[in-house]
């Protein structure tokens, strides 16, 4: 089957680092995995090439504008380009992750080409709230029209299908958590000299990352921090470790695949996820924590959004927004090499049985009824 994966989202680059592009990448790879052919529409391309998808053919429409206003009206007639595009190459099956102002899904579904709708967030929600939104008539417009449009609607988590109820007629909305790549991502031995604490994620307010080192500079015993990922909080989190007296190990941001390497020697996985003001503004689907389970790492993370059940039995939960309690599991585990490793084997156990990006993409592929196509 010939399928067409769009994101029209400028913030999302293909060959990128933070945890959108490596979810384009690791969906191609599922599909590509099925035996489907790709081609990629987007907006932005990336530098961060992996060399299994060197092959990979990616159209860019580039949007470029000087304000908010501009940028939304490039960023609808970017959408427009994109599926015109796909019109003239052809395609069986249009997969689009959701983007502000984008209708090419809809556009083309009234060319009788059938679309999957993929929700990761609220962007409308996001926009309004962190950065600027303009005309925002005209993002919920095109939400409704994608959502008509789509064979189903794929949403990372409840909170993320309850806002789309919320907004359109979506009886189609599914709930369908995010995967794993299981051979990416192996258990690989803990440093044999020092229990490493580790956390991977874009350094933004809402990844709790300062919650993290207020939490070493309370520990009781002896564990290093190493933090993978850049973002506009670096500057903030290095002046805040220099203040706490802390020796952290900032590696900043990798290319997914440079991800495995330094993550060896890590002992415990973190996601420290502070308190947004309740479940519905915890809309993740933690890739993160999955990658952990799936380097078969002991994790702490905060008792929020979909992380009880993801963890339940395998890992341990902590009050969010506590640096305190956090500090407290970290110690605990750091002393207790054997439960480490037998909690990392359960969760690696788990990342296999339910995790892996292959079924998750063949279920969003049968609730869309397209296998046969």
């Amino acid at each position: 089957m010939r399928i067409a994966y769009i994101c029209a989202d400028p913030g999302v680059p293909v060959f990128g680092s933070k945890g959108a592009s490596v979810h384009i990448q690791e969906v191609v790879r599922a599909l590509r995995r099925a035996g489907h052919h790709v081609t990629v529409y987007a907006v932005r391309r990336g530098n961060l090439v992996p060399a299994d998808l060197t092959d990979l053919h990616v159209h860019i429409v580039r949007i470029d504008a000087a304000d908010a206003a501009a940028r939304e009206r490039a960023q609808a007639e970017a959408a427009t380009l994109l599926s015109e595009q796909v019109r003239a190459d052809g395609a069986d099956l249009v997969y689009e992750r959701y983007s502000l102002f984008s209708t090419a899904l809809a556009t083309l579904a009234d060319a009788g080409i059938p679309g999957v709708l993929e929700v990761n967030s609220p962007l409308i929600d996001e926009q309004r709230h962190h950065r600027e939104l303009v005309d925002e008539a005209g993002a919920l417009a095109a939400l409704r029209a994608q959502v008509r449009a789509a064979r189903t609607i794929v949403c990372v988590s409840e909170p993320v299908r309850r806002w789309v109820c919320g907004h359109a007629d979506a009886p189609r909305a599914v709930t369908i958590p995010n995967g794993v790549n299981l051979q990416r991502l192996t258990p690989a031995p803990e440093d044999p000299d020092r229990v490493i604490v580790t956390f991977v994620g874009t350094l933004k307010p809402w990844h709790g990352v300062a919650d993290l080192l207020r939490a070493a500079a309370l520990a009781r015993q002896e564990w290093g921090l190493r933090i993978i990922g850049d973002g506009p909080e670096l500057a903030s989190l290095r002046a805040l470790a220099e203040e706490l007296g802390l020796d952290v190990d900032f590696r900043g941001a990798l290319a997914p695949q440079d991800v495995p390497a330094a993550l060896a020697g890590t002992a415990i996985g973190v996601a420290p996820y502070p308190d947004l003001g309740g479940q519905d503004e915890q809309y993740f689907s933690p890739l993160k924590v999955l990658e952990y389970l799936a380097a078969g790492l002991p994790v702490v993370a905060s008792a929020v959004g979909q992380l009880p059940r993801l963890l339940d039995g395998i890992g341990v939960l902590v009050p969010p927004s506590d640096p305190a309690a956090l500090a407290a599991a970290l110690d605990a585990l750091a002393v207790a090499p054997q439960l480490r490793a037998r909690r990392g084997e359960l969760g690696r156990r788990r990342a296999e049985k339910h995790h892996g990006w292959d079924a998750v993409v063949a279920q969003i592929l049968a609730q869309a009824e397209v296998q046969h196509v």
